[in-house]
């Protein structure tokens, strides 16, 4: 992918070395205040005996701590994820200005270690999320060195297509496509809400298709850049991720879909270049 010296995206917030708790504020011990901070962590599903030790080392610990000591390679990582949010920006800009829409950027927050979100405390061992309590992107860029050797999914556009998956997620908040598929969530079973999960998850592989798309004819893409992404893929995809930990697959678990499922939504969101197409949750055959 040709990124360097190409447009920077202006919605990167550099959450690096806060160590997560209450999105890297200072925590300020004793009385009242502190019983209310332990209670809006644990509603946000995070773990109070975390904020309870931070009370207690940070009773000491300087109010403003040093910044971030990024390496050279963290810095161009840093720089690649922030041209590849810049052009999902004006792709889907362009995109909803087509269906008479108006796209609102979200935010990509970069962190190291763990992160406080609207959706709770969240480790980096979860890889790249999105939030849509807050619409921001969380991602560890530690992932990118993941990918490589525990995905063996190598290149720069292997990380350009998670980044856009997870902007998928955002295209699907936006149109309210999440918000329908959360609304179920307490009126079916565990497994049944997999298979809406699935459906959400594919849809999101599609959108990050319709991204490589506009991209391509944007001239930004190189040779092989389909096939890292198509590699990524295929290295997330459910089955390959169970067998790998387990040794089998257990189908009614399947959150994500398929490794043929997740390259053959990718592709076909790749070969339509629009919204259009995109609707996993008519289509008979995911």
């Amino acid at each position: 992918m040709k990124w360097e010296g190409r447009r920077e995206s202006s919605n990167v917030e550099d959450d690096r070395g806060s160590g997560g708790g209450l999105g890297g504020i200072p925590l300020i011990g004793g009385g009242i205040g502190s019983v209310i901070i332990v209670l809006l962590v644990a509603l946000l599903g995070g773990n109070p005996s975390d904020v309870l030790n931070g009370m207690t080392n940070n009773s000491s610990a300087p109010a403003d701590p040093a910044p971030y000591q990024e390496t050279a390679k963290e810095k161009e990582l840093s720089q690649f994820v922030s041209v590849v949010l810049a052009d999902t920006e004006d792709v889907w800009s362009e995109v909803f200005k087509e269906e008479g829409m108006t796209y609102k950027n979200p935010k990509l927050v970069l962190y190291t270690g763990s992160v406080q979100s609207a959706c709770g405390n969240a480790s980096s061992a979860v890889g790249p999320f999105y939030c849509p309590g807050d619409q921001k992107l969380y991602i560890d860029l530690s992932f990118y060195d993941e990918l490589q050797q525990k995905f063996h999914a190598p290149g720069d556009f292997a990380m350009a297509y998670v980044i856009a998956h997870e902007v998928g997620h955002h295209v699907q908040y936006l149109l309210g496509t999440s918000d329908k598929v959360n609304a179920i969530r307490n009126r079916v079973s565990e497994e049944e809400f997999n298979k809406y999960s699935v459906r959400l998850e594919l849809q999101a592989d599609y959108y990050a298709g319709v991204f490589a798309k506009r991209d391509q004819g944007r001239g930004v893409l190189e040779k092989g850049d389909i096939d890292e992404a198509l590699n990524a893929a295929n290295a997330v995809g459910d089955d390959t991720l169970q067998k790998q930990a387990r040794g089998y697959v257990v189908p009614e678990s399947f959150t994500h879909g398929t490794s043929e499922q997740r390259k053959r939504w990718f592709n076909k969101g790749f070969e339509n270049g629009t919204i259009e197409g995109g609707d996993t949750f008519k289509a008979a055959n995911l």
